[in-house]
């Protein structure tokens, strides 16, 4: 009964440092600031479906398979209740253990020279419980908690990774798809171009060289058209992966064709059905609750702070009780019987007096190791911060490039219209046209490319703000509490 007081008298008590989250100076604002820090929160933030704000019913239907499919994520699912697991095994670890026993035994003694055969039954119950004076078994399932909290913020990260990847893929396909587009007016309208001068050097009105010219720049334009196709389909295949397909079980419909006039590439928006979102960044601190890596290399850091106390209670003896009871008897008939009854109290106070410095290196690593984690939890944060910069900047700059771009396709087509009048009057050559015309397409070409690195800039920068994913998802539960 002394002992036992003296356990709950102590119970509190837990030697190692208590842990505190590193502390980092984050800026009170990002350096750059673009349209999209102020954007209304919307749906990124009201929950974890974040591709939503693109408006693509396809995009979101291919999500929801990834997140069912995809073998990384199936693989960091499994890692997590393998964590999860653990952390039970650490926690089960300050409850008593029970056990039951039964037994039939047959021997031959031999006592004084008598030699007898005898039969002896057991039955019983023993139990035996490690009083965690020192807390080195809660220390242990502290950092088997924050470890299983650390998996789940890694299961957060790569379903992120596979979220924002196969949304970069899809964007990239679509783009993909008008470039196509871009072209097969292209051909068409190079074509006509051909017929044009054919029919003007058999009428002896053109040389022969405006004809090679006109036949050159289509077939450059139809070699470009078919070079497409080998994007659009590794892009494909990416996204089949992510799946979790095989490449030949996927196909992803193009979109439909625009309609052959000047103004197709103001439809870009309306064909592609995904648009920018308004993405709301936050402050920097934001980072430390919003991001999974961050929230798993803080999680690891608890973890390696809650080692060091393990580590340091192995300094300090070790108090186990036990106690047994159950019946003995060489009759079968009479083992429940009052005096085959047998009993046991017990405990015991280890300690080791020299183990040649084991427990100071033991404790020196795990120090050391505490400090590596804080340095990986540290520079997460400042990589975070880094990718929201890069990616504001990003749209920033390709959002005031967008505009001007589209002034230079305005500008091109106009140009190309006049020379072709020109050439048809018979007041320029048709190397004016053959210029224009290319410098029309490279801008048309210019500004699709720019919309797709916009679109993939702006999941680059939802990823690095988070997704939507929350640190308190990761909260530990309340069998700590409880086992406590």
């Amino acid at each position: 009964m002394t002992a036992l007081a003296l356990a709950a008298l102590l119970g509190g008590c837990a030697v190692g440092p208590d842990y505190v989250r590193p502390a980092m100076e984050l800026p009170q604002a990002y350096k750059e600031d673009g349209p999209w820090k102020v954007a209304a929160p919307g749906q990124i933030d009201d929950n974890q479906r974040w591709w939503e704000a693109y408006g693509d019913p396809l995009l979101n239907e291919l999500m929801i398979q990834a997140n069912t499919a995809n073998q990384n994520i199936r693989q960091a699912e499994a890692q997590y209740r393998q964590a999860q697991a653990t952390a039970q095994i650490a926690r089960a670890s300050l409850w008593p253990t029970v056990g039951a026993s039964a037994g039939a035994t047959r021997a031959q003694t031999n006592t004084n020279g008598v030699q007898r055969l005898a039969d002896t039954y057991t039955v019983g119950l023993n139990a035996s419980w490690e009083a965690d004076i020192w807390g080195r078994i809660r220390r242990g399932a502290e950092a088997g908690d924050a470890t299983a909290q650390a998996s789940a913020a890694s299961l957060a990260a790569a379903r992120l990774s596979i979220q924002s990847t196969l949304a970069q893929d899809y964007l990239q396909l679509r783009v993909a798809d008008l470039q196509k587009d871009l072209y097969r007016r292209t051909v068409a309208a190079y074509t006509r171009s051909l017929q044009l001068t054919t029919h003007q050097y058999e009428a002896g009105t053109a040389l022969r060289s405006d004809v090679a010219q006109a036949e050159t720049q289509l077939r450059a334009a139809q070699a470009q058209l078919i070079d497409l196709d080998a994007t659009r389909n590794q892009l494909e295949h990416a996204i089949a992966i992510l799946l979790g397909r095989a490449p030949a079980a996927f196909t992803l419909p193009a979109l439909p064709a625009a309609a052959a006039s000047d103004s197709a590439m103001d439809d870009n928006a309306q064909r592609l059905q995904a648009s920018l979102p308004q993405i709301p960044t936050g402050l920097p601190s934001d980072l430390l609750e919003r991001r999974p890596d961050i929230a798993n290399a803080e999680r690891l850091a608890a973890a390696a702070n809650a080692n060091i106390g393990v580590a340091r209670a192995a300094y300090f003896p070790a108090l186990t009780l036990s106690a047994g009871g159950g019946y003995s008897s060489l009759a079968y008939a009479q083992l429940f019987n009052t005096p085959s009854r047998v009993w046991s109290l017990g405990a015991a106070l280890a300690e080791t007096l020299f183990d040649g410095g084991a427990r100071s290196a033991r404790n020196d690593a795990a120090v050391a190791a505490f400090d590596a984690s804080v340095a990986q939890y540290k520079q997460t944060v400042l990589g975070g911060l880094q990718e929201v910069e890069d990616n504001l900047s990003t749209l920033r700059v390709l959002d005031q490039e967008s505009a001007v771009q589209a002034q230079a396709v305005k500008a091109a087509q106009l140009a190309e219209r006049l020379a072709m009048s020109q050439y048809q009057a018979g007041t320029a050559t048709y190397l004016s046209v053959v210029t224009t015309q290319a410098t029309s397409l490279t801008n048309q070409r210019t500004a699709v490319t720019l919309l797709g690195r916009q679109l993939v800039a702006s999941v680059a920068l939802i990823k690095a703000t988070g997704g939507g994913w929350h640190a308190g998802q990761a909260e530990p539960s309340a069998a700590p509490q409880a086992a406590r």
